[in-house]
């Protein structure tokens, strides 16, 4: 069974906030003096695809996309199990946006098949959108599952417990098919020593876009006017007087000028 993840490198959703800052020229959030991850819900995708090579043999592949990707980073996927990585890697993929990012993935995997599956994070830590995947299977034409928490295959189609407002539901989907992966899965496994030095060894396959086709500024729909952080001012006033009774005149005066009372 070949099994495809899309999983990407992101800013550490879980470093202190003091080291992240919004570039507003650049329409970008970085981190300062802290190093990009996984995004955790592609961890979680990678998850499942290793839980179902176990059971039903075949290959893992990891396409990642982006750009000033770290070898140490994206190699983590490789530490964990998966057998193949693929970089979609250029600068012009800087500005590209979730419709452009789904166009780019679907050329890669035409170029990967044949594959019987095709799995992602429920959503993205950096943006949440949740797009990639339904948008890989409306560009692909194939059926989509969302949200899953347990993934199983029975012959030529897939067993998914899918989660809900209020529990989970079990759905059927024929292969190939995409799924989207959710937390619920379970626990993430970390790498061993002996595959963090395996990784070391494996040379990822890297495409670029003209490597796939794809003319990035022509898939660009969506325009981003501002990107910014709220500004929060907090004042402290003293209210003073001689005696209490004062300084209570004192504050319902102030109350009344600031239109409080």
């Amino acid at each position: 069974m070949n099994i495809v993840v899309c999983a990407k490198q992101v800013i550490d959703s879980e470093a202190p906030p003091v080291n992240f800052r919004i570039d507003e020229a650049a329409k970008k959030g970085e981190m300062i003096g802290i190093s990009p991850v996984i995004d955790s819900y592609g961890e979680y995708a990678v998850e499942a695809a290793l839980r179902l090579k176990a059971a039903n043999g075949g290959k893992v592949t990891v396409v990642t996309m982006g750009t000033d990707l770290i070898a140490n980073v994206v190699k983590k996927v490789l530490a964990m199990g998966a057998d193949e990585l693929v970089l979609l890697e250029d600068d012009a993929f800087k500005d590209i946006d979730g419709y452009g990012t789904v166009q780019g993935l679907a050329l890669a995997l035409k170029k990967l098949e044949p594959w019987d599956l095709i799995l992602t994070g429920r959503e993205a830590s950096d943006t949440n959108a949740g797009q990639t995947g339904v948008g890989l299977a409306d560009v692909l034409g194939l059926p989509c599952v969302t949200l899953a928490k347990k993934i199983d295959i029975d012959g030529s189609q897939a067993k998914v417990e899918r989660m809900i407002t209020d529990g989970y539901e079990v759905v059927t989907v024929p292969l190939p098919a995409v799924i989207t992966v959710s937390n619920e899965i379970g626990e993430v496994r970390y790498p061993t020593v002996k595959g963090i030095m395996a990784a070391k060894k494996m040379k990822p396959t890297t495409y670029g876009a003209a490597d796939l086709g794809i003319d990035v500024a022509a898939q660009k729909k969506s325009n981003l006017i501002r990107l910014y952080q709220d500004v929060h001012e907090a004042n402290c006033e003293f209210v003073t007087g001689d005696s209490p009774e004062e300084m209570a005149v004192n504050l319902a005066e102030k109350l009344r000028a600031a239109k409080i009372l």
